[in-house]
Formats: C-alpha cells, structure tokens, sequence
C-alpha cells in the first residue's frame, strides 16, 4: 500500500496557485512542492488541517491510499 498525495488535484478544483496556498497556511513554497510531489516521508496533523481549511476539504480529498505500484 502506498499514500499518493493529490494536492495538486485539488488546488486545481480551487483554482488556487500553490503560491496562494503556502502563504494562507504559512509554509514556504518549496516545502508546498515536495508535498505535491510526494517526497515527503510526513505531514504534521497541524499543516494538514491548514491546508483543508484553506481549500474547503477532508483530508481523504488531498491523500490516498493505493495498492503498490498503481500509483
């Protein structure tokens, strides 16, 4: 099993640029991107919840879990 993250998913249903996103919840965009990309070995519950907050969803809408190698 394998966590993808699909944040770039939805700040597109958002309409939001990751620039717009890092500054509401206070990260730096860099750290925003390797979020998106999924190199980033943990999230704090803390910059999860912001990051519903600032686009209106759950957490399942931003992470899932799929079966090794269909990512």
């Amino acid at each position: 099993m394998q966590i993808v993250v699909r944040l770039d998913v939805m700040l597109a249903r958002r309409k939001m640029r990751s620039r717009e996103l890092a500054e509401r919840i206070g990260i730096t965009e860099q750290n925003l991107s390797l979020l998106k990309s999924g190199k980033v070995k943990g999230i704090r519950f803390e910059t999860l919840a912001a990051i519903c907050a600032a686009l209106d969803c759950q957490p399942g809408d931003i992470l899932e879990a799929v079966p090794a190698g269909e990512a």
